[in-house]
């Protein structure tokens, strides 16, 4: 596990207090995982989900004790990103801001390099 001082990827503190009451509701620890996956209509498509442990080769970024975690090969995709979590009347989703991503999708769930 590389926890990183200045990490390659950051959760904002909306998405922090989510994940936080979301692991509070299911009794799991505070572990967002982002994963990159083919597919989507732009080609690459986010994946988020609650993880119960931090894999020995994950990237670790921590934010007021939530952490997100990102595997190394989805790293090279999401380097540099921000994950946060927007509730506004449009609904309320975790949003990456990746300064890799040539273009994305209107929903906000995939994109090309």
């Amino acid at each position: 596990m590389a926890t990183l001082l200045q990490p390659d990827v950051s959760l904002s503190a909306a998405a922090a207090i989510r994940v936080a009451a979301i692991a509070g509701k299911q009794a799991k620890p505070a572990i967002l995982r982002l994963s990159v996956e083919g597919g989507g209509c732009s080609g690459f498509q986010y994946r988020f989900g609650m993880a119960d442990t931090v894999e020995p080769d994950d990237i670790v970024a921590e934010t007021d004790g939530v952490k997100l975690v990102v595997d190394p090969i989805s790293l090279d995709l999401v380097r540099g990103a921000q994950v946060d979590f927007i509730d506004n009347l449009g609904g309320a989703h975790f949003a990456v801001t990746n300064p890799n991503a040539a273009s994305g999708c209107g929903c906000g769930t995939s994109f090309s390099v």
